[in-house]
Protein backbone atom coordinates (compact mmCIF):
# COMPACT_ATOMS: atom_id res chain seq x y z
CA UNK A 1 0.00 0.00 0.00
CA UNK A 2 1.31 3.67 -0.99
CA UNK A 3 1.45 6.06 2.22
CA UNK A 4 -0.47 9.00 1.97
CA UNK A 5 1.84 11.74 0.63
CA UNK A 6 3.11 13.74 -2.51
CA UNK A 7 5.55 11.61 -5.20
CA UNK A 8 7.43 11.87 -8.21
CA UNK A 9 5.88 9.32 -10.34
CA UNK A 10 6.45 8.08 -13.60
CA UNK A 11 4.65 5.63 -15.69
CA UNK A 12 5.90 2.77 -16.56
CA UNK A 13 2.87 1.40 -18.56
CA UNK A 14 -0.63 0.99 -19.89
CA UNK A 15 -1.89 -2.41 -20.11
CA UNK A 16 -5.47 -3.07 -21.03
CA UNK A 17 -7.05 0.61 -19.84
CA UNK A 18 -4.37 0.17 -16.79
CA UNK A 19 -1.92 2.59 -15.93
CA UNK A 20 0.86 1.29 -13.53
CA UNK A 21 2.78 4.03 -11.87
CA UNK A 22 6.01 3.87 -10.06
CA UNK A 23 6.27 6.41 -7.10
CA UNK A 24 9.32 7.33 -6.22
CA UNK A 25 9.62 7.93 -2.05
CA UNK A 26 13.01 8.45 -0.12
CA UNK A 27 13.81 5.46 0.31
CA UNK A 28 11.92 2.82 -0.99
CA UNK A 29 9.62 2.62 -4.49
CA UNK A 30 6.18 2.22 -5.00
CA UNK A 31 3.98 0.71 -7.51
CA UNK A 32 0.15 2.30 -7.61
CA UNK A 33 -2.46 0.62 -10.77
CA UNK A 34 -4.75 3.45 -11.52
CA UNK A 35 -7.21 3.77 -14.50
CA UNK A 36 -5.49 5.18 -17.35
CA UNK A 37 -8.71 7.52 -17.81
CA UNK A 38 -7.40 9.46 -14.52
CA UNK A 39 -4.42 10.85 -16.43
CA UNK A 40 -4.15 13.78 -18.35
CA UNK A 41 -4.05 12.45 -22.00
CA UNK A 42 -1.00 13.64 -22.71
CA UNK A 43 0.62 11.55 -19.39
CA UNK A 44 -1.06 8.49 -21.17
CA UNK A 45 2.22 7.33 -22.60
CA UNK A 46 5.09 5.53 -20.92
CA UNK A 47 7.73 7.22 -19.33
CA UNK A 48 5.80 10.46 -18.72
CA UNK A 49 6.48 12.39 -15.49
CA UNK A 50 3.91 12.76 -12.95
CA UNK A 51 3.94 15.19 -9.59
CA UNK A 52 1.22 12.53 -7.78
CA UNK A 53 -1.26 12.91 -4.38
CA UNK A 54 -2.03 10.20 -2.70
CA UNK A 55 -4.61 9.93 -0.01
CA UNK A 56 -6.16 6.80 1.52
CA UNK A 57 -4.35 4.43 -1.18
CA UNK A 58 -5.78 6.28 -4.47
CA UNK A 59 -4.55 8.45 -6.73
CA UNK A 60 -6.15 12.48 -5.33
CA UNK A 61 -4.32 14.57 -8.03
CA UNK A 62 -1.95 14.70 -10.68
CA UNK A 63 -0.12 16.76 -12.71
CA UNK A 64 1.49 16.20 -15.89
CA UNK A 65 5.90 17.54 -15.88
CA UNK A 66 6.22 18.33 -19.24
CA UNK A 67 10.12 19.44 -19.02
CA UNK A 68 10.64 16.53 -16.92
CA UNK A 69 9.69 14.29 -19.40
CA UNK A 70 11.72 15.92 -21.93
CA UNK A 71 14.53 15.96 -19.48
CA UNK A 72 14.66 12.23 -18.91
CA UNK A 73 13.91 11.12 -22.11
CA UNK A 74 17.11 13.21 -23.02
CA UNK A 75 19.64 11.79 -20.85
CA UNK A 76 18.36 8.07 -21.11
CA UNK A 77 18.90 8.64 -24.65
CA UNK A 78 22.34 10.68 -24.10
CA UNK A 79 23.34 7.38 -21.85
CA UNK A 80 22.16 4.89 -24.89
CA UNK A 81 24.14 6.60 -27.38
CA UNK A 82 27.31 6.45 -24.79
CA UNK A 83 27.01 2.68 -23.81
CA UNK A 84 26.07 1.77 -27.70
CA UNK A 85 29.61 3.17 -28.84
CA UNK A 86 31.97 0.50 -29.62
CA UNK A 87 35.46 0.76 -27.81
CA UNK A 88 38.34 1.36 -29.64
CA UNK A 89 39.86 -2.38 -30.85
CA UNK A 90 43.91 -1.99 -30.20
CA UNK A 91 44.78 -2.35 -33.30
CA UNK A 92 43.06 1.22 -34.47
Amino acid sequence: MVPDGTYTAVVDRIEEGIATLELEAEDDLYALDIEAAELPAEARTADAVLEVTVADAALADVTYEADETVDRASEAQRRFDRLSKRPPRDEE
